[in-house]
């Protein structure tokens, strides 16, 4: 705690900042920023370096100390926002996810979502089946190094390329047939287009996991979508709820519930429990925002309801009108288009993202979603049909959903045993410091599995979890009963002092005059009122002739 305050005591004499971002080609993007610029002037910065115009997809992302992600808020203080010491540094990353990557008008603008969502693939947020990953991995293989060349690419050349956290080699042989045979003569823009038509089909596109457990003590990730909320447990999608069917979002202490309306007038409310508060918070402030950006023309339409706790918590927070895009503008074009730049610059990941990338943001001046009526879906018409069974479960792949936790928006302490021995399995080493510097840390990748058997190993602690959920309730209960009580007595000592002042006052009025009178009062202002009133009188008078003797 003392280092954090000398620290911020320091940096405050400090007038400029550096910064670094980090973009989603891996590359770096270094600013030298004042004291007071708020997140504004940034991610205007990166964008005029990038020649993007549609802005509102993107955000800037950072990590604190405490290892909890934030999306940088854009009319606040950069400075302020920030937990750590100068230099700063974070990434820029995808934070709203384009329902219908295609409407899309600029080419940068695409390749950035590609990015993002090879990115996501890589690090296992972006989960299929296998089917669809050899068609993804294909695409991603025809944009990155062209059609098949015998002469160039040998036996197995495909097996140098990451997509996924892991994957055999019937797999790799199954990419290499797809782009051997099925796509040649693609360009590399094609191939992308259709990467992102194929990716958006999927049920955990757009999906930034945030780890927690519902009532139960099971283990979940929830996401916020273009499409609604969902709850993916094991490899299937347990919840999904639209946007236009959410009513609610609340947040007190760890808890979290989101509430529903769905058909036939069926009001449901999900419980669920993140890590700690702050990942609380954080899920709750990443809900409210997607909920304005996919479904509302106004941010005063949100409703949300944070800590019920008495004087000391809660939040604030609210999406600002400001942020929430126009759903519509004419197709500009700025600048050399990206289809210009050399494609071997463009290229300069070369697929190897697994070393950096993951955030982005939105400006109050840029080209969001296509134009869409207040009660329209943003569901694509496949999309709209699966939809329509959203309270049954929908397998989502056949492996067990286990992102990374090296790419996780919160700390995941409490499935460190799972974590480690997946780790283990796959070789990853068991630090995520590299997240605080770029989130790109190293992957990791869950045991194939299905939803009963990761219920059936979470219901064992279940019992302690519930008993533990108890504790906490007591101990927040009791909690607020002395902030209650102390806020109690604080009001009434200021009320005992404002009586004394005004009984001691000259103030002629009726009911002080009857107070004066009293024998209990002129005891208390001669035996101790006056003596202490000399007493500071005495002191300042000493006070004084030090000053003048100076």
């Amino acid at each position: 705690m003392l280092s954090r305050f000398m620290s911020g005591s320091v940096r405050n004499l400090e007038r400029e900042y550096n910064c670094t971002v980090r973009l989603l080609d891996d590359t770096e993007y270094t600013c030298t920023i004042q004291r007071d610029a708020k997140g504004q002037y940034l991610f205007d910065l990166i964008c005029h370096h990038l020649n993007l115009l549609e802005k509102d997809y993107f955000g800037i992302r950072y990590v604190d100390p405490d290892k909890q992600r934030h999306w940088l808020e854009f009319t606040k203080s950069i400075a302020k926002q920030m937990k750590s010491q100068p230099p700063f540094t974070m990434c820029l990353r995808v934070k709203f996810y384009p329902p219908d990557p295609a409407t899309l008008k600029e080419e940068i603008t695409r390749y950035l979502v590609f990015l993002q969502l090879k990115r996501d693939l890589y690090h296992g947020r972006l989960l299929c089946k296998t089917s669809d990953a050899a068609m993804l991995a294909a695409y991603i293989l025809q944009a990155e190094i062209g059609d098949y060349d015998p002469g160039k690419h040998p036996e197995g050349y495909s097996s140098k390329f990451q997509f996924f956290p892991k994957h055999s080699e019937k797999l790799e042989r199954r990419i290499a047939d797809i782009h051997k045979t099925e796509l040649i003569g693609q360009k590399p823009e094609t191939s992308e287009r259709n990467f992102l038509q194929k990716a958006q089909m999927l049920e955990t596109y757009g999906v930034d996991p945030h780890p927690c457990k519902d009532v139960s003590g099971n283990p979940a990730f929830l996401a916020f979508t273009p499409f609604g909320f969902v709850v993916l447990q094991g490899n299937k999608r347990v919840h999904f709820l639209k946007w236009n069917e959410v009513t609610k979002l609340k947040f007190e202490g760890k808890t979290f519930h989101i509430y529903a309306n769905q058909k036939e007038d069926k009001k449901i409310i999900l419980t669920y429990f993140a890590p700690t508060p702050e990942a609380c918070k954080h899920l709750w402030k990443c809900g409210v925002e997607n909920q304005a950006f996919y479904k509302l023309e106004k941010s005063s339409q949100v409703r949300t309801v944070s800590s019920s706790n008495l004087f000391f918590k809660g939040s604030r927070f609210r999406y600002r009108a400001g942020l929430v895009p126009s759903r519509s503008c004419p197709s500009i074009t700025h600048g050399p288009r990206l289809s210009s730049v050399p494609r071997t610059r463009r290229r300069a990941v070369h697929i190897s993202i697994m070393e950096g990338l993951e955030s982005l943001r939105d400006s109050a001046h840029s080209t969001p979603v296509r134009s869409v009526s207040h009660g329209e879906s943003f569901i694509p018409r496949s999309r709209s049909q699966v939809a329509d069974t959203s309270e049954g479960m929908a397998v989502i792949s056949d492996e067990a959903y286990s992102p990374s936790d090296s790419v996780l928006p919160t700390p995941v302490a409490e499935h460190s045993m799972e974590l480690a021995v997946s780790r283990q399995i796959n070789g990853a080493p068991c630090s995520i410091e590299e997240e605080k510097e770029s989130e790109a840390g190293t992957p990791m990748y869950g045991e194939r599995g299905d939803f009963g058997a990761d219920s059936r190993s979470a219901q064992e602690g279940a019992g302690g979890d519930s008993a533990l959920s108890e504790v906490e309730q007591v101990n927040k209960f009791v909690l607020s009963v002395l902030r209650l009580l102390l806020v109690t007595i604080g009001l009434l000592f200021v009320l005992l002092l404002l009586l004394i002042i005004l009984t001691e006052s000259d103030l002629d009025i009726a009911f002080l005059t009857d107070i004066r009178q009293t024998p209990e009062f002129e005891q208390f202002h001669y035996e101790y009122f006056c003596p202490l009133r000399r007493w500071f009188a005495c002191k300042l008078r000493w006070v004084g002739g030090l000053l003048i003797n100076k």
